[in-house]
């Protein structure tokens, strides 16, 4: 029974960051036609985001994910062709 809620909470978990990841591609698509750089669109939504979490989750929440994101880069995951949504 456990591992059917887990698996259920994991399925959750899944579709809603798929549907962050689909609402964030829209605004970065809307930010590029709009002529701003991406560069600038990428900064404000680092900033963003990690301003809510800190206000939601705290410091150390917001490190630990920008430690997460830094592997994420020198690991190569964000490279195109390894692009996963």
């Amino acid at each position: 029974m456990e591992q059917a809620v887990n698996d259920i909470d994991a399925l959750v978990r899944e579709e809603k960051r798929l549907t962050s990841v689909e609402s964030h591609s829209e605004a970065w698509a809307e930010g590029l036609s709009a002529g701003i750089e991406p560069e600038i669109i990428a900064e404000a939504a680092l900033s963003t985001a990690f301003g809510e979490l800190l206000r939601s989750s705290g410091e150390a929440a917001a490190l630990a994910l920008l430690d997460r994101m830094r592997e994420k880069v020198i690991s190569g995951e964000f490279e195109p062709l390894l692009r996963k949504h």
